[in-house]
């Protein structure tokens, strides 16, 4: 029989939107040790959709390569 070990972590949540990237980091999770899937708490899950629905001033910016993996050399 197959059991899943979950472990209390702090994550970095990232959201793709609108073609903005945003990261949230430190959210506590619970991480799949096996898989790395990522679980988290109906609080912690409306506290970032508020976080990001108020569009506050983030702490800081950074910058972000992106690659086209269609594009790139085989």
């Amino acid at each position: 029989m197959w059991q899943e070990t979950l472990v209390e972590k702090q994550v970095t949540y990232t959201l793709n939107l609108n073609g903005q990237v945003i990261l949230i980091e430190n959210v506590p999770a619970r991480v799949n040790e096996e898989t790395g899937e990522q679980f988290f708490s109906p609080s912690t899950v409306k506290r970032l959709q508020k976080t990001i629905l108020e569009q506050a001033e983030p702490d800081y910016f950074i910058q972000v390569p992106v690659y086209n993996y269609s594009s790139s050399a085989a």
